[in-house]
């Protein structure tokens, strides 16, 4: 059993704290806003119960043993105060991160190691120099205690043994880490859906599909083959003199990178923000999100409660 904290409450940060307590950790969880740390409890008891209702989580687990094992707390400096491993979760802007950076590098224990869940941002230039050795990213998935994988990045100057420790419980956790040599911008799977994304919005923005046209083609093509296929044994299956083919033959451009689309900047300015606000690219009935989190996460357990016994098929 390790001391976890995790600094920041919000849509990653109390599903981390989720998962670590559930994983054989004490954890402390505390945010700089009182009503997202105020939220956290019971949007961890939702998901643990939907867990428990699966059969993924000893039925021991209820909400009071989970109030034992996550303590929310309002202070940073009590939060992280002897903790062996703190996670940081907070918000990816470049100012918030140095500036929480700052204060863990006066408050933290000497051999206390900072995993980032930062899904994009090359955190290292924003560290000073006395967390250097000591921080790596581990970035995880949403919802994290349902996905598995975990990208697993050392900075220019950190310990090798702090890769290992994260990676050893990530593990332990039942977890797929992943370990690059070094910091890969939007590591794998953020960069596929990064090239995703590009797609999404220049169809969208040209007006040339609706969201759930969108939606529908992922779900009843791409996403049937993926799971038991992923990317590269899916080429296989295909052929790669066909791939070759249609590489040579597309007469097609890909979309060029915008730093914006018309479309999301247009609903994000309408107050459509996504599920948390009730609209996004979808009208979500006035459900609340907990509700809707507690739907999908059910959904996921069954996907991946068969995939389980499915097996993908894997060449070597």
């Amino acid at each position: 059993m390790t001391e976890v904290a995790v600094v920041g409450a919000g849509l990653m940060g109390h599903a981390l704290a989720l998962v670590y307590a559930l994983g054989g950790h004490q954890v402390r969880l505390t945010d700089n806003r009182a009503e997202t740390l105020q939220r956290a409890p019971g949007l961890m008891a939702t998901a643990l119960a939907t867990l428990v209702e699966a059969g993924e989580v000893d039925a021991s687990w209820d909400r009071q043993r989970l109030s034992h094992t996550v303590r929310c707390i309002t202070s940073l400096a009590e939060s992280v105060a002897g903790a062996k491993l703190v996670v940081e979760a907070i918000v990816e802007r470049p100012d918030a991160k140095r500036a929480v950076y700052a204060e863990l590098e006066r408050l933290l224990d000497a051999d206390a190691i900072l995993a980032s869940n930062t899904s994009n941002l090359d955190i290292f230039p924003l560290l000073p120099d006395g967390l250097q050795k000591r921080t790596i990213i581990a970035h995880w998935y949403t919802p994290p205690y349902l996905c598995d994988l975990v990208d697993l990045c050392p900075g220019p100057h950190t310990d090798p043994a702090a890769i290992t420790t994260v990676r050893d419980m990530a593990t332990a956790m039942g977890k797929v880490p992943v370990v690059f040599k070094q910091m890969v911008q939007g590591y794998v799977a953020n960069r596929l859906q990064a090239a995703m994304q590009l797609e999404v919005y220049r169809l969208l923005d040209e007006r040339l599909v609706t969201p759930k046209d969108i939606d529908d083609s992922v779900i009843h093509g791409l996403a049937l083959r993926i799971p038991i296929l992923g990317i590269m044994a899916k080429a296989d299956f295909t052929g790669l003199l066909l791939m070759q083919h249609g590489m040579k033959n597309r007469s097609y451009t890909p979309p060029v990178p915008r730093d914006h689309s018309d479309t999301l900047d247009a609903l994000i300015d309408d107050g459509r923000t996504g599920v948390m606000s009730g609209k996004g690219y979808f009208d979500w009935g006035g459900r609340s999100p907990e509700e809707l989190f507690r739907e999908r996460d059910r959904k996921l357990l069954a996907l991946k409660q068969a995939l389980r016994r499915i097996r993908p098929m894997e060449g070597t």
